[in-house]
């Protein structure tokens, strides 16, 4: 089948959201962080290798998937392009304070977590994660204009390496008329999806996340 979109956002730019609605318009699973929850050792070793410049054969992750939003895709979406060359890239983009705000609140403080009594396939996670961000942040995440600094970098380097036409940058304020249009499809009747807040992720159990 093959991902007809794939997510070139960040994570904490709206990406639970688009996968929601992406499910939607296209009547199929959309693939995001928390699939990889449910794949933890038969899909982190392909992420790695992914990070490590490695070749993957990425229908062995996306069998069955429609789209893939969200990290580890994100980071990854150069390689997955190539493998997709007729998938639309949606890069999501937010406001950089604000994303900080964000990302500095969850997905850092996950990453940052005691690695004493976590599972095999936990800790394979966490170091998968770890050769991302070296290269997504070369000055680390830990301080706040350093990845502001690189989250602005990375969505110019998505816009700089994307086809204009093959390429749609929205903001999850803009709802579903501009994915419905670079998609060509119906917008639905019924309201944009607004989910996975600062405080509905913090909610989560750790497991999940």
């Amino acid at each position: 089948m093959g991902l007809k979109v794939i997510g070139a956002g960040l994570g904490r730019t709206g990406t639970m959201s688009l996968k929601i609605a992406l499910e939607k318009l296209l009547g199929g699973p959309c693939y995001h962080m928390v699939e990889l929850f449910e794949h933890l050792e038969e899909h982190t070793p392909l992420w790695h290798a992914s990070a490590r410049g490695q070749d993957v054969d990425w229908d062995r992750v996306f069998d069955g998937y429609f789209a893939a939003v969200d990290e580890p895709a994100s980071t990854q979406w150069q390689s997955i392009a190539r493998f997709y060359p007729d998938a639309l890239l949606i890069l999501s983009v937010r406001d950089p304070d604000k994303w900080w705000k964000s990302a500095s609140e969850t997905i850092f403080q996950v990453t940052r977590q005691p690695r004493e009594g976590l599972s095999p396939a936990r800790l394979a996670w966490l170091d998968m994660i770890d050769a991302n961000y070296k290269t997504l942040y070369p000055q680390g995440n830990a301080d706040a204009e350093s990845a502001k600094s690189a989250f602005s970098a990375h969505t110019e380097r998505v816009k700089a390496g994307v086809a204009p036409e093959r390429l749609l940058v929205w903001e999850v304020s803009q709802g579903w008329e501009p994915l419905c249009h670079a998609l060509g499809l119906p917008v639905p009747d019924e309201p944009f999806p607004r989910t996975n807040s600062t405080a509905e992720f913090k909610a989560r159990p750790r497991r999940s996340i």
